[in-house]
This record gives structure tokens, C-alpha cells and sequence, in this order.
């Protein structure tokens, strides 16, 4: 199954893959001395695997060979990780926790130095662990509200910057065939996630690792997005699902929310008529909230050659800037993980674009690396129940928080 960067953001929400089996569809780098295996997860974006093999063949200190793994690709490096035969490099969704404890990932805190600052912190901290970094951030995904321009002028909306006024501007803009949001066929338990707990000023995991959404104002936060579901406001049983712009193109949707992945289609197809915002704040302690993710290059601790599949990833991805770029904005539309190649973009510089940046880089939260699967379905199950049939907030989220202190509580006991 051919899947993309946006499948990072998406796993985040409960997202399954079917596991399929990997395939070495890599040709050696044209460099001499080792020998290392690359592995990458199958994308989606037309010209990326070629690319790879490019900045394979480039690298001259080592002879690289790229490995294309489609399917249920995080869990065919946990697995290869504890063998002989797994990669030297790989990206990884994380790395996670039990990697990085198990002794699984090298520490890469030394390719960084000197330009440790110029990554976007925000996909940065996930891949750190007791101040060392475990992996380097590739590019950044994020998510964004789009909203028509000329459907919220016809009805005297403004683009809301609360989530009061999101929900009263999706009830303004809905009527006949066009209703005021579409957040996915789900009523949008899926892809918001954790996004309306940061907008409520709320993060999942207290930097000292406890609860960070054992307040009253979540559950106020969450109330509202029942109210969107009750209202009749959101779009519901769309042809294609929230990360397809379609569903607003066509103008079933004044606003909707999916991946800075469909912009370049949007604005082929709408030309100046729409705007994106960041998911707006709720409550006086709030602040507009956009989730990012990155897939980070890493080095597995059971590689023959470590020191040489370090230095090729401190060559591909902190040194060859140019590459990175590339990778980021030529074959799909990301934002670059370095700070500096983000405002520098040409692609990015303005319009719509030039705001996602902003929003990614003020507003943007990642999943905390203390959070877990087990806390992840727990919080997911609650929202969908709370969105879609109104349950009672406070008791739903009386039993997520029991459930992810006790998650945390087992990860915070070092072996």
C-alpha cells in the first residue's frame, strides 16, 4: 500500500496499516569505501524514491544502498532493530521510547552541533531524550483550517479565531447544499486528535511527565466540538475523507480542515478565493494550535559501520541543505526542518504558504515521546464517543486521565 508523509500525521489518530513485506528497490551509491543500507517508508509523492537513490549515489564516502519498505513500515524497523540484518540508517516515526532505552538508536546529539538551534523545536523535542538527540528531524508535515474566501464574505463571516466563532461561523455558512466544515467523514475525532486540548492551552504531557489535560477547561474545549456535530454544521459522509481537499473544491465545504499537502492543489484550483488558519484558541489561557510531525533519519546501534552511517547522515541531513530542501518541497509540499531553509524557500515566502509556516512555526505541538499507544486509543475512543453521541466530557475525560497517569507512570520507570 503506497502511503505518504501525511500517513505520520494520520498515525497519530489511530491510523492502521496493513504489514506487508519490505522490498530492496535501491541501487548502490556511487561512493566507495563501506557499504550501508538506507531504509525509507514507501511515499506516496511521485519522484520521491528517485530522489533518495540520487542522494544515495552522491554521498562518495560509502557505497549506499537505498531499500523502499512498503506496508506496515514502523513495524518492520522495530522488528529488524533487535537483528544483524536491519539497516544502518532509517527513518523513523519517532525513534520511541523503547529504542531509545533499549540501546536500539545511536545517540546524533554531535552531528547537530553548532545548528542544534536552527531545527524547529517543535518536531526537534520528540526525537530528544535526557538532552541527547535520537534522531534527525527530515521535513515537517502539519495541518491547517482552509476556509473559502468568498463564501464566508457572501455571509459576513470573518475567518474565526476562536473556536466560539468557529463554531457560530460553520453554523452561519451552512445552508443547502453547503455546509460550514468539514473535519472528516468521522465528525472529526480522527484527524483533530489532540488539537483542541493545545488550543485550550492544554498539553497532553506536563514537561515534569504528568497529565497535562486534567483541567475543567478540556473538557469545555471538547463540549464545543459537539456542539459543531449537533448543530448539523459539519459535513459528514464526504467522497473522499479530510487529507482530499475535493470535498472544498467543490464547494460541499465553506471551510474544512486537511494537510498543508493540498494546498498547491487548492490554490491551482481556487487562485486567490481561500486563506488557511491555525485550529483557533478557546478560553483566556488558550492559543492557536497546528499539529506537526517529522520522520527523522537514524542509526541503528547494530550497525557494522556506525561511525560511517553517521557521517552520511550529518552529510545528508544537516550539511546538504540544498537536499533538504529538495526533498522537502520538490516532490509533495512540506515545510523544511531547519528553521533557516524555511523562511528562505521560495515556495513558502508568501500568500498562504508564507502563513503556514508562521502557524507551524509559532503554534505547532508534536505528540510528547512519553505518550503512548494505550493513552492515545483511550483519549481517541472518549472524543469520538463525546463528539458524535455527546457524552458527558468531564466523565470521559475523568477516565482518559486515569488511564494516561497510569501509561505514564510505567514509561517513566527506566529499566
Amino acid at each position: 500500500m503506497t502511503i505518504s508523509r501525511r500517513t505520520l500525521l494520520a498515525a497519530g489518530a489511530g491510523a492502521g496499516l496493513l504489514t506487508a513485506c519490505g522490498s530492496n528497490t535501491g541501487r548502490g551509491g556511487g561512493g566507495s569505501g563501506p557499504s550501508l543500507s538506507h531504509w525509507y517508508h514507501q511515499y506516496g509523492e511521485a519522484g520521491a524514491q528517485q530522489a533518495v537513490r540520487r542522494y544515495a549515489r552522491a554521498y562518495r564516502k560509502a557505497h549506499v544502498t537505498v531499500e523502499w519498505r512498503p506496508g506496515n513500515y514502523d513495524q518492520q524497523t522495530a522488528a529488524a532493530l533487535l537483528t544483524d540484518s536491519g539497516p544502518d540508517v532509517f527513518e523513523v516515526n519517532g525513534p520511541t521510547l523503547d529504542q531509545i532505552r533499549g540501546g536500539q538508536v545511536a545517540d546524533l546529539t554531535d552531528l547537530v552541533e553548532g545548528v542544534r538551534d536552527d531545527f524547529d523545536p517543535a518536531v526537534l523535542t520528540p526525537k530528544t531524550y535526557d538532552g541527547r538527540v535520537w534522531g534527525i528531524p527530515q521535513t515537517i508535515d502539519t495541518q491547517l483550517l482552509y476556509y473559502r474566501k468568498s463564501l464566508l464574505a457572501d455571509a459576513g463571516v470573518a475567518p474565526p479565531t476562536t473556536l466560539d466563532a468557529l463554531v457560530d461561523a460553520a453554523r452561519e455558512l451552512t445552508g443547502g447544499k453547503v455546509k460550514g466544515l468539514f473535519l472528516g467523514n468521522d465528525g472529526g475525532a480522527g484527524v483533530l486528535g489532540a488539537t483542541p486540548l493545545y488550543a485550550a492551552g492544554l498539553p497532553l504531557v506536563t514537561d515534569d511527565g504528568k497529565v497535562g489535560f486534567d483541567d475543567p477547561a478540556a473538557a469545555r474545549t471538547l463540549g464545543k466540538l459537539h456542539r459543531l456535530y449537533a448543530d448539523g454544521s459539519l459535513l459528514l459522509g464526504a467522497p473522499a475523507d479530510w487529507s482530499d481537499p475535493s470535498a472544498f473544491l467543490q464547494g460541499l465545504t465553506a471551510m474544512q480542515w486537511s494537510g498543508l499537502w493540498a494546498l498547491p492543489r487548492v490554490r491551482e484550483e481556487l487562485g486567490d478565493d481561500f486563506g488557511v488558519l491555525p485550529f483557533p484558541a478557546d478560553g483566556s489561557e488558550g492559543r492557536p494550535a497546528v499539529p506537526v510531525g517529522a520522520y527523522a533519519a537514524a542509526v541503528s546501534t547494530r550497525s557494522r559501520n556506525r561511525r560511517a552511517a553517521k557521517e552520511y547522515v550529518k552529510w545528508l541531513w544537516v550539511e546538504r541543505t540544498d537536499l533538504q530542501q529538495d526533498f522537502a518541497l520538490s516532490y509533495g509540499f512540506h515545510i523544511p526542518a531547519r528553521l533557516s531553509l524555511a523562511r528562505k524557500a521560495t515556495a513558502l515566502r508568501k500568500g498562504p504558504a508564507a502563513d503556514a509556516v508562521r502557524y507551524a512555526t509559532d503554534h505547532g505541538y508534536a505528540q510528547p515521546l512519553l505518550w503512548t499507544p494505550a493513552g492515545q486509543s483511550a483519549y481517541q475512543d472518549a472524543l469520538s464517543r463525546i463528539i458524535r453521541n455527546g457524552a458527558r466530557p468531564e466523565r470521559e475525560l475523568r477516565a482518559v486521565v486515569r488511564k494516561v497517569s497510569a501509561e505514564l507512570d510505567r514509561v517513566k520507570k527506566k529499566p
